[in-house]
Order: structure tokens, then C-alpha cells, then sequence
């Protein structure tokens, strides 16, 4: 299975159209969304486009957005997966034992590192306000995540 990570999108939905376009055409239909959407018509509008379903958390940009969780966990392909904004309360998640894959936003900067068994990812920010546009895929049946730098998307 193929998933797809993304975060602080802050309302760009130019570029943010441009991934779901990708990912539609990928046939990927899970979509993580790790906070710092902005408004309610980022929301909607996406939810539109994507043919897949879009799984947010609130970032500090949300706190207007009532109905989003601060974190989800999730199952994926076998995977263990949490999701959440901020970068501390990721790395607590991923020093829990109890995942396998923490995805977070907010630093807008793509990383990753492993903490024990886990792998703590940040896939960068679709916005492109201080870094190039960036998304990451995951595929669960190979243990493999790619990072996506959107202006090479072919």
C-alpha cells in the first residue's frame, strides 16, 4: 500500500492541487495531512479533488478548524502510524514504542530520523513560504518513503 504525507499547506492550494493531481494520478487514496491547513476552503476543496480520503490534524494555524484532532493514529498496510503537528510531541510519540511510522509538520523543513523502531518523518510543506515544496509517499510493502520536491513531479 502507497500513502501519501503532507503539511503546511497554508492555503496554497495551487501547489496543494498540484499533489492531489499527482496522487490521483498515482492511484494513491490515503492522504495524511499533518496540520497548518488555514481555512475551511482548503479543506473542502481538497476533500473535492482527491479521490481518496484526507486525514487532517490541527496545526497552530487551525485553531479557527473545531473539528480536526490534534493527532491520529492509524493503520496502514500493517504499519503503525501516528500523526501530529508539532515536532516534540512527534518524537515523544515515536519514543513510545508503540508506532512504527510518526509523521509531523510545523518546522516546514523535510527530515527524518529513527528512534528505535520507529521512523520520525517530516515530509515538508507544501506552502513553499521558506523551503521548495516538498510531500513525501510511503509504501508499506517495500519500507520505502520518497520524498516529492513538487516543481520535478512528472
Amino acid at each position: 500500500m502507497k500513502f501519501a504525507i503532507v503539511s503546511d499547506t497554508h492555503d496554497n492550494m495551487a501547489n496543494f492541487n498540484k499533489i492531489i493531481d499527482f496522487l490521483n494520478t498515482k492511484k494513491i487514496t490515503t492522504l495524511l495531512h499533518c496540520g497548518d491547513i488555514c481555512n475551511q476552503e482548503t479543506i473542502d476543496q481538497a476533500t473535492k479533488s482527491f479521490k481518496g480520503q484526507i486525514l487532517w490534524v490541527k496545526g497552530n494555524g487551525d485553531y479557527h478548524l473545531h473539528d480536526i484532532e490534534d493527532m491520529i493514529e492509524v493503520d496502514l498496510g500493517g504499519k503503525k502510524v501516528a500523526f501530529i503537528h508539532y515536532p516534540e510531541l512527534a518524537k515523544k510519540l515515536a519514543q513510545s514504542g508503540k508506532y512504527d511510522l510518526v509523521f509531523y509538520g510545523h518546522t516546514h523543513k523535510p527530515w527524518e530520523e529513527r528512534i528505535d523502531n520507529c521512523r520520525l518523518i517530516n515530509p515538508g510543506e507544501v506552502a513553499g513560504q521558506r523551503f521548495k515544496p516538498t510531500f513525501a509517499i510511503y509504501d508499506t510493502k517495500i519500507d520505502e518513503l520518497e520524498l516529492k520536491i513538487l516543481e520535478k513531479l512528472v
